[in-house]
């Protein structure tokens, strides 16, 4: 009998504790409650902090080196439209491109004289040379990769862009609504949506945000889309019939862009086939015969 009232004092006590601490845990006002967050929160900040000075250090690090070439405006400029149209959109990505630049160059500098072909003059030039335009290869190749995406993603946001304008939203809330429907299938159209939304509530001309568009992705069927809008509102003509109409030129396009890419596949083929096929094909043929012909040969 005492066995089984400890049993349920013990059982009454726990379920209390629990209670309680979960009261406590939960309750806003609670001093227990808040103390307990931010216990759980700082080992989440203890983790950012190093992130956060590896970063700061890296950016110490790039700034002097990005500040070592010397650049003219133009340069400045022409490296910023390229990196906003990769995707990278603040300032102190400028320095980071800069800067990986030159640290290429050096690695590249550093690898060849540690490496046995340190004698090769052309070699200790054209190395670092290729370690500095290295960064540049990749940056273009990040510029195609977004600019292909922005292509395909285009045709559904017309397609959803004609049924926001036809239900009844202005082109400004459906651009909106466009981009965050796309947000997790399209990332990078809807981001470009989402500034153009911003600078028109900042106070810009529609067609100046819509140019402002065409700058950051250097797409031309963004250009072709710009420039419908542009009309239609300058004209005042129906704003879903021209998406519309434009949207099916866009899928006649894509489609006569894949049927150029499928004709060029006959050509693209013809090395790999000579390389990897024909010439084995002339060992297995030939071949035989010609060593029974040395035997013949070399026997007599």
């Amino acid at each position: 009998m005492p066995a089984i009232v400890f049993t349920i004092v013990v059982f009454v006590t726990v379920v209390v504790v629990v209670f309680a601490f979960g009261a406590a845990l939960v309750t806003p006002s609670s001093v227990l409650g808040a103390r307990l967050r931010a216990l759980a929160t700082q080992p989440l900040q203890a983790r950012e902090k190093p992130a956060a000075r590896m970063k700061e250090k890296l950016e110490q690090a790039l700034d002097p080196l990005s500040k070592a070439i010397p650049l003219s405006p133009t340069d400045v400029s022409r490296t910023r439209a390229w990196l906003i149209q990769a995707g990278l959109r603040e300032s102190r990505h400028v320095s980071y491109y800069f800067g990986a630049r030159l640290l290429f160059a050096f690695l590249a500098f550093v690898f060849m004289v540690l490496s046995p072909w340190a004698s090769n003059l052309s070699l200790m030039v054209s190395v670092p040379a290729l370690g500095f335009f290295l960064p540049r290869m990749f940056l273009k190749r990040m510029i195609r990769n977004r600019q292909q995406r922005i292509r395909l993603a285009l045709p559904d946001a017309l397609d959803l862009t004609v049924i926001c304008v036809e239900a009844g939203l202005a082109l400004d809330q459906a651009l909106q609504r466009v981009g965050k429907d796309l947000q997790h299938a399209h990332p990078d159209l809807s981001d470009e949506f989402h500034l153009v939304n911003l600078e028109m509530r900042a106070g810009k001309p529609r067609a100046e945000a819509l140019r402002n568009l065409v700058d950051r992705t250097g797409v031309d069927d963004i250009r072709a889309l710009v420039g419908t809008l542009i009309q239609t509102d300058r004209f005042g003509t129906s704003i879903a019939q021209a998406l519309r109409v434009h949207s099916d030129s866009l899928r006649t396009s894509r489609r006569q862009r894949a049927e150029e890419q499928a004709a060029k596949t006959t050509i693209k083929m013809v090395p790999p086939l000579v390389v990897f096929i024909l010439v084995p094909f002339l060992f297995v043929t030939v071949g035989p015969a010609l060593i029974q012909a040395y035997h013949s040969l070399v026997g007599k």
